[in-house]
């Protein structure tokens, strides 16, 4: 029996999404991902995905942040909800982070206890 190829990938035909891409040229780029169809076509029994991508300037540099935006209907409703998905993504970042510093001290051997 011969190994499987990393190369072997296989399309979910019933999940093809169309991806256009909106900016500022600033900010910020918000994703709409409309579903389709095998032959392109509109797929209208499934919802328009919204996803924002920022960078966001920290001491050591841009940190690229991409979210999905919730409840997102229409292109102006993406853009309105961007900033508060970037936020809550980003305090899941920092919550992330300081649980995994929380861990790895937990690890450290402490001579002398």
């Amino acid at each position: 029996m011969s190994e499987p190829k990393m190369t072997d990938i296989k399309i979910n035909v019933d999940n093809l999404y169309k991806e256009e891409s909106f900016t500022d040229l600033t900010y910020a780029t918000i994703r709409r991902l409309s579903p389709v169809k095998i032959d392109g076509s509109i797929d209208e029994s499934r919802e328009v995905i919204f996803t924002g991508i920022a960078q966001l300037m920290s001491p050591n540099g841009p940190i690229p942040v991409q979210c999905h935006i919730e409840g997102a209907n229409t292109l102006s409703e993406a853009a309105a909800r961007l900033p508060e998905a970037i936020e809550k993504t980003v305090q899941a970042m920092i919550a992330e982070a300081k649980e995994m510093q929380r861990q790895e001290s937990s690890k450290l051997i402490v001579p002398g206890r």
